[in-house]
């Protein structure tokens, strides 16, 4: 049962609809009606061809992705994209603008430069990624083949609210910690690109949601397994494609298209984070926002530190003892966080906020 289970504030691979788990447990003995797993299935076969359209219809409702777009299942996670992107589109003679606002930013630059000409468009580093960079005055020079951004920083707990705008310029974002979570308009960007491992399923899949003309303009030269428009072509499966988890992943889009779609998610998903960043503004200062701007923090995963790291650990140890896991900070910035996905009841960040009162009220 549901109620004795830890709530799992795992920042990735994250918390899954119990729901969602039951019927995929059922999958990998048998699917209904085949009598086989879904892991012992081709991925040729009329079953699966069913399963993948499922899982892309079900992301194209739920995102209100427009035709102009292809929905592609890819691999090789976040790190992966980082190298494809500049590989199909940072031709010579062109530059890549990345906006570097963490570890995942950092990430994207550094690939893009190994592959091409790549500059930092605007940083948050010298406040150690604390506060969004302000691209009220930047200007994306000419020559630009793209803008990246990360939408989640997962690491130090910084949500871009609301994305920025390049205008024509292309913009690629790396929504790996947030997409699903609340309601984006598609159009505006020519590549999305997101790990399934937060908000929706396994680890093992990458989804790409790509304009099709700015697919078509990506290289031809480069090896067919790193071309997006040969993925297109073959619907996702050049290579043979993560089937369980993209099985998975059509679970969760019919489960998140029962609960009201993404804009009811989003409306849940505030209520979380209120409950959580509200305990940490009633703490009197026990609890310290690693984001300092209240309209930078993420409402996926919300990062804190205490004064006294020796009760971090405590803190840590007495919320597992307590039902409440995967608190503990990322290990670059160390501190506490509390992921938020879509999956985690309000209940459970309620009941998370009621452990951090009671925990300041003792230790305080």
């Amino acid at each position: 049962m549901q109620s004795a289970r830890p709530i799992n504030f795992s920042p990735g691979p994250a918390i899954l609809p119990l729901s969602v788990l039951e019927e995929a447990a059922r999958g990998l003995v048998a699917l209904e009606g085949l009598g086989l797993s879904i892991l012992e299935i081709s991925h040729r076969s009329p079953t699966f061809e069913a399963i993948l359209a499922e899982a892309r219809d079900g992301l194209r409702r739920l995102l209100d992705v427009p035709d102009s777009h292809e929905i592609l299942f890819l691999q090789g996670g976040a790190r992966g994209q980082f190298a494809q992107i500049p590989l199909n589109f940072l031709i010579p003679g062109s530059r890549a603008a990345i906006v570097v606002t963490g570890v995942w930013g950092e990430g994207a630059f550094e690939e893009a430069q190994r592959l091409g000409d790549a500059f930092v468009l605007a940083t948050g580093a010298e406040s150690r990624y604390a506060v969004l960079p302000d691209l009220s005055e930047v200007s994306v020079p000419e020559g630009t083949a793209y803008v990246h951004t990360t939408s989640n920083n997962t690491v130090v707990g910084s949500q871009w609210h609301p994305m920025p705008d390049f205008g024509p310029v292309p913009h690629i974002s790396d929504m790996s910690s947030d997409i699903l979570s609340r309601p984006i308009d598609v159009s505006r960007y020519a590549l999305i690109y997101a790990g399934a491992q937060k908000n929706m399923g396994p680890s093992g899949l990458t989804v790409v949601i790509i304009d099709r003309r700015f697919m078509a303009a990506g290289r031809s030269d480069i090896p067919e397994i790193w071309q997006y428009r040969a993925q297109a072509a073959k619907d996702s499966m050049l290579n043979t494609p993560p089937t369980f988890a993209i099985y998975v992943l059509g679970l969760v889009t019919r489960w998140l298209e029962e609960r009201g779609g993404v804009a009811a998610m989003a409306q849940e998903n505030a209520a979380k984070a209120a409950a959580v960043y509200g305990a940490i503004e009633a703490s009197g200062g026990f609890y310290r926002p690693a984001v300092t701007m209240p309209d930078h923090r993420s409402q996926m995963n919300v990062t804190f530190r205490i004064a006294d790291e020796a009760l971090e650990k405590r803190f840590v140890a007495e919320a597992e003892a307590a039902g409440l896991v995967g608190l503990k900070g990322h290990r670059i910035v160390g501190g506490l966080r509390a992921s938020l996905y879509n999956a985690m009841p309000l209940a459970g960040a309620q009941r998370l906020a009621a452990f951090m009162d009671e925990f300041a009220r003792a230790r305080g």
